[in-house]
C-alpha cells in the first residue's frame, strides 16, 4: 500500500510541475550525437525526440571497421532472427570511433519495437537501455495519421527525416501537417519546451517548380563564407543552402538551390568533414554519390535542367563509388564509416572507407590484384594500395 501511494504521489508531483514522464519510446528512426555522452533519437510513432545518456570511452579505439556481416551479431545480441531487423540509421560517437545503429525489430503479427546497439571495430555488439532518458521534447504538428504514400507508407514515418546538433541546438528536418509541409524544427538543448518551426520552399530544377511539401532528406551544418549554414539534399536530387540565422519560429523561407545532382535518386546521407584546411561535403545517394565543393557564393538555380542530355547543374560534384551505401558517418580524420549491403549476398556490412578515395579495394578484382603483378617504379597507386589492403584486413597482400 505504501508503494502505491508513493507512485501516485510521484505522478501527481510530476504533473503539477509540468514534467510528466513521457511514454516509452515507440520507434527509433534517426540518430544524432550532441556531445559524446548524449545521443538524440527521433521517435516518429510517439512524435517525440529523446536524449539518451550513453557512456563515453576514455579514448578512441583507433581501429578500422571490416565487419562483413554485422546483421548476424546484431540479431544475436537482440535475440531475434536476422530477417527480423530493419536498419534505420547510423551515428558515430564523438571521439570514440564507436558506431551506434538504430533498428526496427519486427515481431509476431506485424508488431515492431525499437532498438539501438553500439558496435565496436571488433564486432562486439551492445544493446542500449532505451530507458536511460536524460530529456525529451514533443514534435508538434506531426503529419496526420490517415495520410500515406503508395498506400502503405505512413506520412508520419517522415516526421523526422534527419537531425543535426550544432551549438546547443538540435536541427530536425521532416514533415508537418501544415500546407507547407516541409518543416525545419529547432530545439534548444537541454530541452526547454516546444521547438521553433520554419517552413521551407525551394526550386527543384528537375521538376521545374517551387516545392513546399517534400522534406529535406539529408543535411549537415557547414561554415560557408563564415556563415553557419545548413546544407541539405532532397529526393531527385536538388542541393540547397539555408543560413541558420534565417530559421525563426513561424517563418516561411526559400532555400537557395545551389546544385542539381540528377533525377531518380534519393539521399541516404550527407556528411561534412575537413581534409587539411579544406572542408568537404559527401552526399550518399541511392543511385549515385558526389563529393561536393562549395557554391554558396554563386547565384541560386532558377532554370530547369536540359533533360536528358545535361542532368546536372550548379555546384561542382565529383562522382564517387559509394552508391551501395545505406548510411554514412564521419569516423575519424582519415576514414568514413559506411553501413551498406553486400552486392552478392545481401549481408549488412559496417566498414571503413578512406576519405578522398571513397572506395574499398576488396570490392573489385583488377590488374593489380593478380599474384604475379609487379608494380613499376614510381607507380602512383602503389602506396595507396598498400595502405588500403592493410586497412581492409588484407595486410598479407600489401606488397
Amino acid at each position: 500500500m505504501k508503494l502505491k501511494y508513493s507512485v501516485l504521489f510521484s505522478l501527481m508531483l510530476a504533473a503539477a510541475l509540468g514534467h510528466a514522464a513521457p511514454a516509452a519510446m515507440q520507434s527509433a528512426s534517426k540518430l544524432s550525437f550532441g556531445d559524446a555522452g548524449t545521443l538524440f533519437v527521433a521517435d516518429w510513432k510517439g512524435a517525440r525526440i529523446y536524449a539518451l545518456s550513453v557512456p563515453a570511452p576514455a579514448r578512441a579505439a583507433g581501429k578500422p571497421f571490416n565487419l562483413q556481416d554485422v546483421q548476424a551479431p546484431v540479431a544475436k545480441a537482440l535475440g531475434v532472427a536476422p530477417a527480423a531487423l530493419r536498419f534505420e540509421d547510423l551515428a558515430v560517437q564523438p571521439d570514440s570511433e564507436l558506431a551506434f545503429v538504430a533498428l526496427t525489430v519486427r515481431g509476431a503479427r506485424g508488431k515492431t519495437t525499437p532498438a539501438i546497439v553500439r558496435i565496436d571495430a571488433n564486432g562486439k555488439v551492445t544493446r542500449l537501455d532505451l530507458g536511460k532518458v536524460s530529456g525529451s521534447a514533443p514534435i508538434s504538428d506531426a503529419p496526420a495519421a490517415d495520410l500515406a504514400f503508395w498506400r502503405d507508407l505512413p506520412a508520419q514515418t517522415l516526421t523526422v527525416t534527419d537531425m543535426r546538433y550544432y551549438q546547443n541546438k538540435l536541427y530536425v528536418a521532416g514533415l508537418s501537417n501544415r500546407s507547407f509541409a516541409s518543416t525545419l524544427r529547432v530545439y534548444d538543448y537541454p530541452f526547454s519546451g516546444k521547438a521553433s518551426a520554419t517552413t521551407v520552399e525551394m526550386y527543384h530544377p528537375v521538376h521545374n517548380q517551387i516545392e513546399t511539401r517534400a522534406p529535406i532528406r539529408s543535411m549537415t551544418v557547414m561554415n560557408l563564407d563564415g556563415e553557419p549554414t545548413l546544407v541539405a539534399a532532397y529526393t531527385c536530387t536538388p542541393l540547397v543552402t539555408i543560413p541558420l540565422k534565417d530559421l525563426k519560429d513561424g517563418a516561411h523561407i526559400a532555400a537557395k538551390t545551389v546544385g542539381e545532382l540528377g533525377w531518380g535518386s534519393a539521399p541516404n546521407g550527407l556528411v561534412s568533414f575537413k581534409v587539411g584546411d579544406a572542408e568537404y561535403a559527401l552526399l550518399i545517394n541511392s543511385s549515385r554519390s558526389a563529393d561536393l565543393s562549395s557554391a554558396s557564393a554563386q547565384p541560386g538555380l532558377n532554370t530547369p535542367i536540359e533533360w536528358p542530355a545535361k542532368p546536372y547543374l550548379g555546384v561542382k560534384a565529383n562522382m564517387t563509388p559509394m552508391a551501395a551505401t545505406m548510411r554514412v558517418a564521419d569516423l575519424n580524420p582519415q576514414l568514413l564509416l559506411a553501413l551498406r549491403r553486400s552486392d552478392a549476398g545481401g549481408e549488412m556490412q559496417l566498414v571503413s572507407v578512406p576519405k578522398g578515395a571513397y572506395l574499398r579495394l576488396s570490392d573489385f578484382v583488377n590488374e593489380y590484384d593478380f599474384p604475379d603483378y609487379r608494380y613499376p617504379d614510381g607507380d602512383k597507386f602503389h602506396d595507396f594500395h598498400k595502405y588500403a589492403r592493410t586497412l581492409e584486413g588484407y595486410g598479407d597482400l600489401a606488397r
